[in-house]
Parts: C-alpha cells; sequence; structure tokens
C-alpha cells in the first residue's frame, strides 16, 4: 500500500505548470502541480477536470460565466467542452484529478504542453517560452 503526500509531490515539481502523475485510480489519474502566473486558454472537449486545491489561491478564469476562487481544500470542477484558464497570482499547489484520456492543454499545444510520458515519469522536455525551473 502507498501512501501520497499530495502538497509534497506539488511543492517538489521543479518548473510551474508542469503536472505529474502521482496515482491511477479506474481510469482516472491524480496528479500534483506548483502553479503561478497565468496558463493557456482551453478546454477539454471530452473530460471533466477536477481542481483541488492544497496551497495558496487559485482563480479558473471562464468566458461565458463569472471566475471561480479555490483557497485550499477546495475542490472545483471544470466541465468537458467549457473553455476556462487558471490563474494563480502567487505560489499555488494542487492536484488535478481527470479521466486519462485528458491532454493538458487540450487541443492547444503551447511551450506548457506537457505530454502523457512527461506527466507519469516527471520529467520535463527543453521549450522555449515555457516557465523557468526554480
Amino acid at each position: 500500500m502507498t501512501v501520497t503526500d499530495l502538497k509534497a509531490e506539488a511543492a517538489a515539481r521543479p518548473e510551474t505548470w508542469s503536472p505529474k502523475i502521482v496515482a491511477e485510480v479506474n481510469g482516472a489519474m491524480v496528479k500534483v502541480a506548483r502553479l503561478e502566473g497565468q496558463f493557456v486558454w482551453h478546454d477539454h472537449a471530452g473530460e471533466d477536470e477536477a481542481f483541488l486545491v492544497l496551497k495558496g489561491s487559485l482563480r479558473i478564469e471562464y468566458e461565458d460565466r463569472p471566475a471561480v476562487t479555490l483557497n485550499p481544500g477546495d475542490l472545483h470542477v471544470v466541465p468537458r467542452g467549457v473553455r476556462h484558464n487558471p490563474v494563480a497570482d502567487e505560489e499555488c499547489l494542487i492536484a488535478l484529478i481527470e479521466p486519462a484520456s485528458t491532454a493538458h492543454t487540450g487541443a492547444e499545444v503551447t511551450p506548457l504542453t506537457r505530454s502523457l510520458e512527461e506527466q507519469r515519469t516527471g520529467s520535463i522536455s527543453p521549450r522555449d517560452g515555457g516557465r523557468a525551473p526554480r
């Protein structure tokens, strides 16, 4: 049996907006990430995406509805097909719960996009324009 400290795993991420898969449960992935600044506008056409804030504060902006602000312990589900943009004004640690089929930035491909393999291994491929490691 494995016990995972989600907050410690998220804090250890060397690069912001670069999730790491820490568990898989019945076809869903549990990921952790360290966030700061603005991500990219995107959607996931076929999957819902759940955000759980572990530390800090996260604002999820929407094009067609008011933004949602999450604090430690708050969980929010972004419905499939809804364009959203996560923003962390200061460092924020999160867990994500989403189906294994969920592409990191949906159909958008940016320097911040991470492949499923990068998320599984926690390794980061060099990219122009990506967030600097700490």
